[in-house]
């Protein structure tokens, strides 16, 4: 009895156990009631008329039927996103850190075409940049170039909840209580003090809507989710603003997002000459929270920090600069950038992240694109290399 009641701990903790239960798709629909097909006709046609979506890709009839019916529960959430928009590149989510082992047979194909990696590919973590650059200092005045804004961030989840499209309203409350207990060990230490914003209503940190308001202007909050299809469809967007907040630190250098696509997006960020500092600084905030009691990150043996997305698997690691490059973007226009920065691994945005416009004198955001089966030093060091190359590129385009 005593087996059977663990067993039962786990499947509502997990909801997505693998057991020997595999049986045909209409046994399946049969023994619960719910009938897939409509489901699965939909993923087969967006797979027609949308190639490039990697979840209606490898989503196949075969897969989803594999699965009990319990697991094809938590496997339509996971995918809900991918078929509810079809112009995804990748289009799903992982509902719980342990989906990515019990759903392989779906996201392992799904994450190596992503990350064009081969199946013995295998995440290493390493942040010992010491022998990067000139041991370990990466100057950009070296390269001709004068202060930056330099920002680096990684996602991050608790491995004790469900990851955020799983997580219910009392979820993301329990989560923020447990993380301002760790943002109050962080204000009582010098090296970082600040203060939590909480848009939880009715708490000790709360916020008003105008100082939500300023705090997204200058970049330090996240904004509202829900009027991401993506986000919502996939359950991440859900309970707003229920749970979700930041802690920001004396400087204003380390932030800490509660909430997001992640539980936890940690970042640093500052203006600058040298790059490795926003890295090292980042590495050691990333230490200093995971020491504190009751902070454990999830983790996978395979694809190393377990994230919503796949795309940020590994490292959850996004580091980039904002550089000016006018001559690049003449007309308004980012293309010949793109077309130098893809092959160096790099992607250009707008200054304001993902599909916003470039800034009027030319600056744009750069930032590499890999996240797994890189180590965090080699990333810092692409980003420094590519800059260099960019440089080049925009110097010679002025002749």
């Amino acid at each position: 009895q005593k087996q059977q009641k663990q067993q039962q701990q786990q499947q509502r903790t997990m909801g997505c156990v693998l057991t020997k239960d595999n049986v045909g798709g209409n046994q399946l629909a049969a023994s619960t009631g719910k009938d897939w097909s409509e489901f699965l006709d939909k993923v087969e046609a967006v797979r027609k008329d949308h190639p490039d979506n990697r979840c209606v890709k490898y989503l196949t009839r075969e897969i989803f039927n594999s699965y009990t019916p319990k697991q094809q529960e938590v496997l339509y959430r996971c995918t809900k996103t991918g078929v509810e928009n079809p112009d995804s590149g990748l289009g799903a989510y992982a509902m719980q850190p342990g989906d990515y082992e019990t759903f392989a047979k779906f996201f392992e194909p799904l994450i190596r075409d992503y990350h064009n990696a081969d199946k013995n590919s295998k995440h290493v973590t390493d942040w010992d940049a010491s022998d990067v650059g000139d041991n370990g200092v990466l100057d950009v005045t070296k390269l001709g170039l004068d202060e930056l804004s330099m920002r680096v961030r990684v996602g991050r989840n608790l491995a004790a909840y469900p990851l955020p499209g799983a997580m219910t309203k009392e979820d993301r409350l329990n989560l923020e209580k447990d993380m301002v207990k760790a943002f109050e060990k962080l204000m009582e230490d010098p090296n970082y003090g600040g203060t939590y914003y909480s848009l939880t209503p009715d708490t000790k940190y709360s916020i008003n809507e105008a100082k939500y308001q300023e705090l997204v202007k200058k970049h330090i909050m996240f904004k509202d989710m829900a009027a991401d299809s993506y986000l919502a469809s996939a359950g991440i967007a859900a309970d707003w603003p229920y749970g979700r907040g930041a802690y920001v630190s004396g400087d204003g250098q380390f932030i800490v997002w509660v909430g997001e696509e992640d539980q936890l997006r940690i970042m640093c960020m500052k203006k600058g000459t040298k790059l490795n500092e926003v890295f090292d600084r980042l590495n050691e905030g990333l230490k200093t929270v995971e020491s504190i009691d009751g902070i454990e990150f999830a983790t996978n043996e395979d694809y190393g920090y377990v994230t919503s997305c796949p795309s940020n698997l590994g490292t959850g690691m996004r580091a980039s600069v904002h550089i000016k490059i006018p001559n690049l973007t003449k007309g308004g226009t980012d293309e010949k950038a793109k077309e130098i920065c893809g092959p160096l691994g790099l992607s250009v945005r707008g200054t304001g992240g993902e599909h916003t416009p470039i800034g009027e004198d030319g600056t744009v955001d750069i930032s590499p694109r890999a996240r797994l089966f890189i180590q965090e030093k080699e990333i810092i060091a692409f980003l420094y290399s590519g800059i260099e190359k960019l440089m080049e590129a925009e110097k010679a385009s002025a002749e």
